[in-house]
């Protein structure tokens, strides 16, 4: 299978190309040349498989023999070894026809985990089989540099620079980064917004000039396309828990940079019978504005208690467009050019797309705190405030009731106790037994002005491989 850019402009790759080079030369972001498509009796048939062995035959035919059959299902099981839960991502009623799908249950409580993990160890994997050394660098919100530091903290090959938004993540989401002390481990801390760590980690692959000589950067953020591709798997494991293929079933999804309910969408497009795909947003809301009204502008970034989704500029809602404007590069090309200084609108044809797929909703922090106490009243089940936005989303565009409705729950409710105790518990949630001591680990990590070459003289410094 051969990966494409979506700016048309760049050659396509191999799979292991595509792993290893993140953004396409030309700005683009790879997607595959054409999806796998499975039948409703082959997806039927797959009833009852564990997590592990689900994923191999979802995963196999994007990899389609890049790596060995063994050696995929070897990184694959090593990959959610570190789950604490067997069922991987396991589902809790929380109303008729209502579910959540529990993705924290990985060693950083997100469900981040599902494709870093699979990433660090599929990286871990080719650079050996290369005798290959890289920088991965990346820009986080919250969860994916903790994520990411895990997936790739044990990787001989890997030296790892996470930046983000200084005192813009929870004090759990930062130590869960910064008091991972291995060599190759680097946290920035950077003076701006998540949109300022993720345009610097774009420039900075757009001109690698400040490597040393035989190093590149390899991408951990949703630009890779092994990241979108793990994510597909859970949307098949909780439609098969739930009676699919046989009935339909619903996902809202709380996304700020569009990944994961695009991996929905792909899901779905590879046959999953999929009813609605909600795009569950917080005050920063450009994706619910684009679906609802056709406003793609940029507004002010708002500060929130989901600060995992405090994201103005969606970078795979551009895999989306691509789709939308029948793979036109061209196309894709000229409107992220326009974006850069303006708005972008869709034409009718690709708006009408959109809406068909997707449906939306903005929920901001006052209603979000009560939803919690409202599913916690009623349920005893506490979420967190990215996973209430996703449930509030549900319910108020759910359009059939006899269909199953899984509200994607992304993080543990502990990364998040401000959210928590405003919404009305009087204690902080319980970190898992292994993040116990969370809070008495040293930390290290380096604050750094929004300039490029200072943060790219940082790294050139610091390379412990």
């Amino acid at each position: 299978m051969k990966y494409i850019s979506t700016r048309g402009q760049a050659p396509a790759l191999s799979f292991e190309e595509v792993v290893l080079t993140g953004l396409a030369p030309d700005g683009g972001l790879y997607v595959p040349e054409s999806l796998p498509e499975f039948s409703r009796d082959e997806i039927a048939s797959w009833a009852g498989l564990s997590y592990e062995e689900l994923a191999f035959k979802v995963v196999s035919p994007f990899v389609d023999g890049a790596v060995p059959d063994a050696d995929l299902k070897k990184i694959i099981a090593d990959s959610y070894s570190t789950f604490r839960h067997k069922a991987i991502a396991p589902l809790v009623q929380t109303g008729h026809n209502e579910f959540i799908l529990e993705l924290f249950q990985g060693p950083t409580l997100a469900f981040k985990d599902f494709a870093l993990q699979f990433l660090g160890n599929l990286l871990d994997y080719i650079l050996k089989k290369r005798d290959q050394k890289v920088v991965v660098m990346g820009a986080t919100s919250g969860d994916t540099g903790s994520a990411a530091i895990e997936g790739c903290r044990h990787c001989d090959n890997i030296d790892i620079f996470i930046l983000h938004p200084h005192n813009r993540v929870s004090n759990v989401q930062r130590r869960q980064m910064t008091t991972v002390l291995e060599d190759n481990v680097h946290n920035v801390a950077l003076d701006g917004n998540f949109d300022d760590c993720q345009n610097m980690v774009k420039a900075s692959f757009a001109d690698q000039s400040f490597l040393p000589e035989g190093r590149q950067l390899v991408a951990v953020n949703s630009i890779n396309w092994a990241r979108i591709m793990a994510q597909i798997v859970y949307y098949f494991y909780a439609s098969l828990a739930l009676g699919g293929p046989a009935r339909p079933v619903s996902f809202s999804v709380p996304t700020g940079n569009f990944g994961d309910i695009f991996a929905g969408y792909l899901a779905k497009r590879m046959g999953l019978p999929i009813d609605q795909l909600v795009i569950a947003t917080n005050s920063n809301d450009i994706l619910h504005r684009a679906i609802s009204a056709n406003d793609l502008s940029k507004q002010q970034l708002e500060h929130t208690l989901s600060p995992s989704m405090d994201i103005m500029v969606s970078s795979n809602f551009e895999r989306m467009l691509f789709d939308l404007y029948d793979r036109d590069g061209a196309k894709i090309a000229q409107m992220m050019e326009d974006f850069k200084t303006g708005a972008m609108h869709l034409d009718p044809k690709a708006l009408e797309r959109a809406r068909e797929l997707f449906a939306s909703h903005r929920v901001d922090d006052e209603r979000m705190l009560e939803v919690i106490r409202d599913v916690f009243e009623n349920t005893e089940y506490l979420l967190d405030p990215h996973t209430a936005i996703g449930v509030e989303a549900a319910r108020v565009t759910r359009r059939r009731q006899d269909v199953p409705m899984v509200c994607l729950a992304t993080a543990h409710p502990a990364k998040f106790p401000e959210a928590v105790q405003k919404a009305g518990q009087t204690e902080d949630p319980a970190l898992p037994h292994h993040m116990a001591d969370l809070f008495e680990r040293e930390e290290r990590y380096e604050v750094l002005p929004h300039d490029a070459e200072t943060v790219h003289k940082f790294m050139a410094g610091h390379l412990a491989c």
